[in-house]
C-alpha cells in the first residue's frame, strides 16, 4: 500500500505496477544506481527493502550518463534489474533487456508516452510532481518500498537523507516530500529543531571547515575566524552546543551579514540557521548521515555509503574519514574559485576548470550559491579518460526566469558529439576530447536565449 501522502491515482497506478512486477520475480535483482547523495540514499532504501522481502540483490553504481557502460551492465545481467535516480533518458535499452526492469527516476522523462510490457517507469512527473524540488530519488525509492510493505516506515532516514544532498530541504522540504516529513513525524520515526549550521567541536572548528554555508574569509581561514570570534567576544575554543541564546542570536546575525555581504542571495542567507532532522532509529541525524553518503559518492566509494545505510559500523566510521577528506577538497576548490583566475564569464555563463572530477558539481553549487555571480549559471569542466565532464548549476531564482540547464546540457552536448541531460536547475555532460570551447559556445547562446525569452514574455 502506498503512504497516504500520495494520493494521484496516476501516481498510484505507477507505483502500483512496478510493485507487482517486482512482487512477482523472486529471483536476484541487479540494483543499478546513480553514485551520487541521492543515489546512494535510493540504493539504501531499496537494498533494505529488498532484505527484508527476503529478496537477492546486487548493487552497481553508475557514475553519470554513461550508455555504453549500462548497455554492457544489462548484457551481463541474466534477470531482473531495478534502476534508482536514473534511467529516464535509456528507456529504449531497458525495452530490449529480456527480463523485467522497474524504473524509478525524478528526472525529467522523454516527452511523449511510452510502454513496454516488461519494464515499469516511475517517475513523479508524470503525476505534475517537480522530480527537482519536490521529490527525490531517494524519497521515490521510499515511497515505492512503503508500498512493498507498511514495515518501511522507518525507511524515511534514507528517503530525507538523499533528499537533503539533492538540495531539496532548503527553503523548507514542500509538495510530496513535506507531505511524508509530516506523515514520519506522526509516525515518530523523525522529529524536526531549528538550531546554527555549525558541526564541530568548537565554534573554530565549526566556522573554519563549513562549506554549507561558505564564509568568504571564514571558511578554511582559522586566522580569519579567530579574529571574527574575537570582535564578537567569543572564545574560538567554545562548543557550538555551549552557546547562550544570546550567543547564538549574536553569532547567528554576524554570520548572516557576513553572507549578505558577500553577495549570497537571501534564501540561501537562511542557511545560517537549519532545521535538522533526529532519528530515532538510526544513528546520528538525517543532516549527518547526508553528508557521510555524499561524501562517499564523491570520493568513490558508493560501496560504503550503502553499507554504513545497512548498519556496517565499520563503514560509518570509513565514511567519516571520507567525509573529511571530502570537506578538505572542496574548501580547496572555493578557494581557488575565490581568487582573480577563479571564474570565467562570457554573455550569459561563467565557467571554470579543475581537476577535481568527483567534487565538481559541488563545487560549482556551491560557488554559485554563496559568493559568484548569482545572475550566470555556472559550469565546471574535468579531463577523465580521455573525455571532458561537464556540471552545471544554476539556482531556483534561475529557473524561475526560464533557465533549463537539462536542456542546455542535453543540446550543447549533442551538438558537439556527447551526452547531456539531468535537472533544470543541476544538469552535466560528457564531451569528446577537445569540444569545449564549441560547447560553451552552444550553452551560452542556448542559456542567453532562454533567460531572454522569459524576460521579453514578461515585458510583452
Amino acid at each position: 500500500m502506498v503512504p497516504g501522502a500520495l494520493t494521484d491515482p496516476r501516481g498510484i497506478q505507477e507505483i502500483g505496477r512496478a510493485r507487482d512486477l517486482l512482487l512477482s520475480v523472486p529471483s536476484r535483482w541487479r540494483v543499478i544506481y546513480h553514485n551520487d547523495g541521492d543515489g546512494i540514499a535510493s540504493a539504501s532504501v531499496l537494498a533494505h527493502a529488498l532484505a527484508r522481502l527476503g529478496r537477492p540483490f546486487q548493487l552497481t553504481p553508475l557514475v553519470g550518463i554513461e550508455e555504453t557502460r549500462l548497455r554492457d551492465l544489462l548484457r551481463a545481467t541474466r534477470g531482473p534489474v531495478l534502476v534508482a535516480d536514473t534511467g529516464s533518458s535509456f528507456l529504449p535499452l531497458f525495452a530490449e533487456h529480456p527480463h523485467p526492469v522497474v524504473v524509478l527516476d525524478h528526472h525529467i522523462p522523454p516527452e511523449g508516452p511510452w510502454e513496454s510490457p516488461h519494464v515499469a517507469f516511475v517517475n513523479p512527473h508524470h503525476w505534475d510532481v517537480d522530480g527537482m524540488s519536490e521529490l527525490s530519488a531517494s524519497m521515490l525509492s521510499y515511497v515505492f518500498a512503503r508500498s512493498l510493505s507498511e514495515e518501511n516506515l522507518d525507511l524515511l532516514a534514507w528517503g530525507l537523507s538523499g533528499a537533503i544532498a539533492d538540495r531539496q530541504h532548503v527553503g523548507g522540504f514542500r509538495g510530496l516530500n513535506g507531505r511524508l516529513l509530516e506523515e514520519g513525524e506522526r509516525a515518530g520515526v523523525v522529529r524536526r529543531l531549528r538550531s546554527l549550521s555549525l558541526a564541530g567541536e568548537s565554534l573554530l572548528e565549526a566556522i573554519t571547515r563549513s562549506v554549507d554555508p561558505y564564509y568568504v574569509g571564514l571558511s578554511g581561514d582559522p586566522d580569519g575566524t579567530r579574529a571574527f570570534l574575537a570582535r564578537l567576544g567569543l572564545s574560538p575554543r567554545a562548543p557550538p552546543s555551549s552557546l547562550s541564546p544570546e550567543e547564538s542570536e549574536r553569532l547567528g546575525s554576524a554570520l548572516l551579514l557576513r553572507l549578505m555581504d558577500q553577495g549570497a542571495r537571501p534564501e540561501f542567507c537562511e542557511r545560517v540557521s537549519e532545521e535538522r532532522f533526529l532519528l530515532p532509529r538510526v544513528p546520528g541525524e538525517a543532516l549527518e548521515v547526508s553528508r557521510l553518503q555524499n561524501a562517499a559518492a564523491r570520493e568513490g566509494e558508493a560501496s560504503v555509503g550503502v553499507a554504513l545505510a545497512l548498519g556496517d559500523r565499520s563503514a560509518w566510521e570509513r565514511a567519516v574519514r571520507l567525509e573529511a577528506a571530502w570537506r578538505q577538497g572542496i574548501l580547496q576548490g572555493l578557494k581557488r574559485l575565490e581568487g582573480p583566475q577563479g571564474v570565467t564569464r562570457r554573455g550569459a555563463i561563467q565557467w571554470f576548470a579543475t581537476p577535481d572530477v568527483p567534487l565538481a558539481g559541488t563545487i560549482a553549487g556551491l560557488g554559485l550559491t554563496y559568493f559568484l555571480d548569482p545572475t550566470r549559471p555556472v559550469f565546471s569542466f574535468s579531463e577523465s579518460e580521455g573525455r571532458i565532464k561537464v556540471s552545471a548549476r544554476g539556482t531556483l531564482w534561475l529557473t524561475g526566469r526560464g533557465l533549463d540547464l537539462a536542456a542546455v546540457c542535453r543540446e550543447a552536448a549533442k551538438a558537439v558529439g556527447g551526452e547531456g541531460g539531468g535537472h533544470r536547475v543541476a544538469s552535466g555532460a560528457t564531451l569528446p576530447a577537445g569540444s569545449q570551447e564549441r560547447f560553451l559556445s552552444e550553452a551560452d547562446r542556448r542559456v542567453g536565449d532562454q533567460l531572454t525569452r522569459i524576460e521579453a514574455a514578461k515585458v510583452a
